[in-house]
Order: structure tokens, then C-alpha cells, then sequence
């Protein structure tokens, strides 16, 4: 027995007619006495006498109508639920980012969706390896780049990129704070930060011959966070992280944009999800309030604000990475 045979078993029942019952179910008339039809086979029974005027309720047909009605209300119920449910935010979102993303701006993130959004598990994925969204890999993203391309991806930039040199208020104390770019050759520099950093942050240092100064090399970002709080030496960080950072101490200008900034993702059939949707809101505002809190200048560009972009197919995206 075909179980949604039951919906025209009813309908025909209320309506009295085919025609009738197809017009509410919003099927032809032929479907309705069709189904009908079938169901009568399938339990062996005559469930309507066809009189000319329409169909009326055999005695078979009598008896069955209370169960019925109660497994359409027994449907109806369990679709209901599981709408409320789907409106809950609730369950595990994967999330792929840079480690200095991870540990610096989105503790307070999490620490505010485990108020609002008890029922949300956050995963974190810190690694190098690509993250393919289209793929199921993660279902968010925070990407460092130009601008992100992917296959059905919604895209969000949150700020600019922007950076800048920080020493600790400790080293300052003992070595002063350099007043130009020039005057960062007299101090130690940090170099490194990762393979994906330093192609960027090597032609840096060199354009204003620092690469002499550098003493040090880290692995990471947070390497090179850590090397300037612990009073080792200058380096180039963002500015969305450092000027929040407690201790440090801006030492240059920050450096106009050059077109990077991070970008909030996830996959077109994923955006509307409870769960997701609930982690895209509350990072978005977080990163955008801070970057608007950055000083000197508001680091957000007003043309980007609340921009979503469905991107264009073609390309497995390299999430985790800076590029």
C-alpha cells in the first residue's frame, strides 16, 4: 500500500468528486481516480460507490475514514515538527580558517554563539590542506585573499587587509619605537610566518631594504605574533588583530590596501541553513564591528558592506591558505 494514496482516499471523501478533489490536491482528475483505483487494489476493497452524481463512501470505506484522518493528522504533525526543528539552529558547522583568524578573532565569536545558540557545535579547521565547500569539507570559511572565486559559493568581505609594524610595549621601553620606515633597518626584524605569508612579506621588507634586519624566522602567524609580544623584535601584522592586541605597540603607518581583505564563505545551498546562517551573522558582525573599531581609520570599505556575490563555477576552492 502506497501510503499517499491516503490523501485522495480523503480528498475524493470530503469533496464528494474526482474533479473536486483533484482542484484541492492540485492534480488532474484523471491522477485522483487513478489513485483511487489503486488503493482499492491494494487493500482488496471497494472504497466509493460511482454514482453519477459523485463518489459516496462505501460501508468499507466508512470504516476506514476515522484511521485515515488520523494518520493525515499524524503526517501533518510530523511535518509541522520538523519545520519548527528545521527553524532551530542546531547541530555541527565545520569552519576552515587561518590559525591567527582561529585563536584571536574568533574566540569572542564562539564564546557569544554558546550563549545565543546552545545547540550549535563549532569545529574548527586550522591546517593548510585545500577545503573544498562544494565538496561538503567545511561549511564556512574565512579566506584571506583578492577576491575568492568557487564553484556556487556566497561570498562576504568582511575588511580589508591591511598591515602594519608592531613592537611590544616592552621593547619599546628599552629600545624606543621607530619613527619612519627607514628607521626599522636599526631594530630586529621577524620574518617568516608561513610559506603563504612570506611571499608576500619577503618583496615587503625588501622594497625598503629590511631583509638585513630580519633575525628571526617563524613558521606562522601567530609565530610572529608571538615573537613581538615577547619583546623579540618588529613584524608585520594585521591590523584587524594587533591593534586589539593588549601590549603592542603600532609602529608605522598602516599601509594602504592592496586589494586583499577577508572574505566570509559558504556554499549557495548551505546560506539559508539554521545553523550556518546563525555562525555567518554573528562572525560578520563581529569582524565588522572590529575592523570599524581599528585605529586610526575605519578599515572596512563602505562599498563592501552587506555586498553578498555569488561567485562564478570553475574553480575547487583553497580554503585555509593565504594567497
Amino acid at each position: 500500500m502506497d501510503w499517499n494514496d491516503l490523501r485522495y482516499f480523503l480528498a475524493v471523501a470530503r469533496h464528494g468528486t474526482t474533479l473536486a478533489a483533484g482542484r484541492a490536491l492540485k492534480v488532474s482528475q484523471t491522477t485522483v481516480a487513478r489513485r483511487v483505483q489503486v488503493l482499492e487494489g491494494d487493500l482488496g476493497l471497494t472504497l466509493f460507490e460511482r454514482r453519477p452524481t459523485g463518489y459516496v463512501l462505501t460501508p468499507e470505506g466508512e470504516g476506514l475514514i476515522d484511521q485515515a484522518r488520523e494518520v493525515e493528522q499524524r503526517a501533518q504533525a510530523v511535518a509541522a515538527l520538523a519545520a519548527a526543528q528545521g527553524r532551530v539552529a542546531r547541530g555541527t558547522v565545520k569552519l576552515t580558517t587561518e590559525e591567527i583568524v582561529a585563536v584571536t578573532l574568533l574566540v569572542p565569536v564562539l564564546g557569544a554563539l554558546h550563549e545565543t545558540h546552545p545547540g550549535i557545535t563549532v569545529e574548527i579547521d586550522t591546517s593548510d590542506a585545500l577545503r573544498d565547500l562544494g565538496a561538503g569539507d567545511a561549511d564556512i570559511a574565512l579566506r584571506s585573499c583578492h577576491r575568492p572565486e568557487g564553484n556556487a559559493l556566497v561570498a562576504r568581505r568582511l575588511s580589508d587587509e591591511i598591515w602594519a609594524f608592531y613592537c611590544s610595549e616592552s621593547y619599546a621601553a628599552a629600545h624606543g619605537v621607530p619613527g619612519s620606515m627607514e628607521e626599522l633597518a636599526n631594530h630586529p626584524i621577524i620574518g617568516g610566518g608561513g610559506p603563504g605569508l612570506w611571499r608576500h612579506y619577503q618583496p615587503w621588507l625588501a622594497r625598503y631594504g629590511l631583509e638585513q634586519a630580519v633575525t628571526l624566522h617563524q613558521g606562522s602567524v601567530m609565530g610572529l605574533l608571538a615573537s613581538v609580544k615577547a619583546g623579540l623584535g618588529l613584524a608585520a601584522l594585521p591590523v584587524l588583530v594587533a591593534d586589539h592586541e593588549p601590549g603592542l605597540i603600532r609602529c608605522t603607518p598602516q599601509t594602504p590596501p592592496g586589494g586583499r581583505g577577508l572574505w566570509l564563505l559558504t556554499h549557495e545551498r548551505l546560506r539559508h541553513t539554521p545553523r550556518v546562517r546563525a555562525v555567518l551573522d554573528l562572525i560578520a558582525d563581529h569582524i565588522i564591528a572590529r575592523a570599524r573599531a581599528s585605529t586610526p581609520t575605519p578599515v572596512l570599505r563602505p562599498e563592501f558592506a552587506d555586498a553578498h556575490i555569488v561567485l562564478p563555477p570553475g574553480f575547487q576552492a583553497d580554503i585555509g591558505t593565504v594567497q
